[in-house]
């Protein structure tokens, strides 16, 4: 023991029983790490920092803020990078798309009857009479504050912002009604650049940035002690616009009387207390770009390839004229000896001490295609898209693309859970909520209890269905599963061709009247 020890057990015996502990388990751990002993758990393993294969392996991870928001800038910009000069870039994403919502997500209504003690029968009147009031509105472009696009187009542009940036922002806006749109709820699409910091530029994001009334306000979002959103601070101009001046708007996230959303905030979150999304490339950026390289080096060598050169070698270093064979004439230049062309079936002959030399670049390579498929899959398995979908290429068994469909589709309904929770539905509701207020729809004691509320809210939202790779089959499976209870026709419907059952038969009844009509008509002129 030293002097400081020696006085501790004089004054503190206890803080010097601590010491002395702790002095121990260091020595412990040097004895341990200075001799060949059997590790333990994943010492062995993942956590080994004796194995030659680990040393050199530092992974370092922090909070989901300095791991992403002060990487987000950066993230953003690569991925649009590559979503518009890398193909493979620009098919995940827009499978992604193209699956997920198609031409847009289509309202289907589904009052809870039982909720609002009502009959089915009127249940079903109300339904219709919501969703031709939701196609009023949702199918113009005034439903856009920017009045560029309906309902429909404005999913699209925003789940390629979702993907393409990491989030996406709704901000709901209301105009004044007009003649032709009684409606006054707008919705302005916002990228997530925007969503920002007070003060802040381009890649410089001050994680400790606190508001006025002392809440932290995170690359944009601004939270409680508590960790709760209560608001979105937007900026006037993007991120990288140095050159123009940037003012930030606070908009609350939810009305403190309604508790309706001001802000819709779409984003996968990865992490706990993750309050902004990554990039749907992130993890693959690299090789996405590595890959891309690589493409366009093949490519620049087969252009190359494709441009014949021929070099003569001599010995003296005398200067030979080579041109080609005279198009108008198809001569060469036979009094000079010196001079050499090229043409169809034309013999040259050498001076002595000269040769000739063909530059290939031994293109195309023949490895290309392989190495690209191969790295593809692990791009697309990264990216829960399979490399038939991202290529667009089905060469397999009709098993293995019928498996390959099902795995994919398993990812698309789930994001297509997601968008329509975080962006479809909240608009939906906002809608009907200014619809029942207008008198538009009768919706009684919508607004007294949340309950009742909800069950007037309550909707589906139809995308483009899985498709068929042997519809035959597949029509004779979906008729089993109704037949024995495990479907029903309406479900059916959706699933196979995006239809609505409904409308389906009202416009079989009214063909099988008329083809009736014609059979009768047909007997009676006979």
């Amino acid at each position: 023991m030293n002097l400081i020890d020696n006085v501790y057990m004089q004054l503190n015996p206890e803080k010097a029983l601590r010491r002395e502990v702790a002095r121990q388990k260091v020595n412990m751990i040097r004895s341990l790490s200075s001799t060949d002993v059997r590790n333990s758990g994943y010492d062995e393993g993942g956590a080994s920092r004796r194995k030659n294969s680990m040393k050199g392996w530092n992974a370092r991870s922090s909070s989901p803020q300095k791991d992403i928001d002060l990487n987000l800038n950066l993230l953003r910009q690569r991925s649009r990078s590559l979503f518009m000069t890398a193909p493979i870039a620009t098919s995940a994403i827009k499978t992604n798309r193209t699956n997920v919502i198609g031409s847009g997500l289509v309202l289907k209504s589904r009052i809870d009857y039982e909720v609002l003690g009502i009959t089915h029968e009127e249940a079903d009147q109300l339904e219709k009479k919501i969703e031709k009031e939701w196609a009023l509105w949702s199918e113009s472009k005034f439903c856009d504050n920017n009045q560029q696009h309906n309902f429909l187009e404005l999913q699209q542009i925003a789940i390629i912002s979702w993907f393409m940036n990491g989030d996406c922002f709704g901000l709901m806006k209301y105009k004044d009604k007009t003649k032709y749109m009684p409606y006054q709820l707008r919705v302005k699409l916002i990228e997530g650049d925007k969503v920002s910091t007070p003060d802040s530029y381009g890649d410089n994001i001050d994680l400790s940035y606190k508001s006025k009334n002392g809440n932290r306000i995170i690359n944009g979002i601004e939270i409680d002690s508590e960790g709760a959103v209560v608001a979105y601070h937007i900026a006037s101009a993007y991120s990288d616009d140095y050159d123009t001046e940037k003012k930030w708007q606070r908009v609350i996230a939810y009305g403190e009387l309604t508790g309706n959303p001001n802000i819709v905030h779409i984003f996968e979150a990865e992490r706990c207390e993750q309050y902004r999304g990554v990039p749907y490339l992130a993890p693959v950026i690299e090789s996405l770009k590595q890959l891309t390289r690589y493409t366009e080096a093949e490519i620049m060598a087969a252009v190359i390839n494709g441009l014949f050169s021929v070099f003569i070698k001599t010995t003296d270093g005398e200067e030979v004229d080579f041109n080609g064979v005279d198009e108008e004439s198809g001569k060469t230049d036979g009094e000079n000896s010196t001079s050499y062309e090229l043409g169809n079936g034309l013999v040259n002959y050498l001076q002595p001490g000269e040769s000739i030399e063909i530059a290939d670049a031994k293109r195309p390579n023949v490895n290309f295609d392989g190495f690209v498929s191969s790295m593809t899959k692990y791009i697309g398995a990264a990216l829960e898209v399979p490399v038939e979908l991202l290529t667009k290429n089905f060469t397999a068994s009709y098993s293995a693309s019928r498996a390959a469909l099902l795995e994919a589709w398993k990812a698309f309904r789930m994001r297509r859970t997601w968008f329509a929770n975080d962006f479809c539905q909240p608009v939906y509701e906002l809608w009907l909520s200014e619809a029942v207020s207008k008198g538009r729809i009768n919706a009684p004691g919508f607004f007294n209890d949340p309950i009742i509320k909800k069950a007037y809210c309550r909707a589906e939202w139809n995308g483009p269905a899985q498709g068929q790779l042997n519809p035959t089959v597949e029509v004779e499976a979906a008729r089993l599963k109704v037949e024995n209870g495990f479907s029903t026709r309406e479900k059916e419907t959706i699933e196979m061709n995006g239809g609505n059952f409904d409308s389906n038969v009202e416009q079989l009844l009214l063909e099988n009247q008329k083809m009736k009509k014609i059979s009768i008509d047909g007997e009676g002129g006979k």
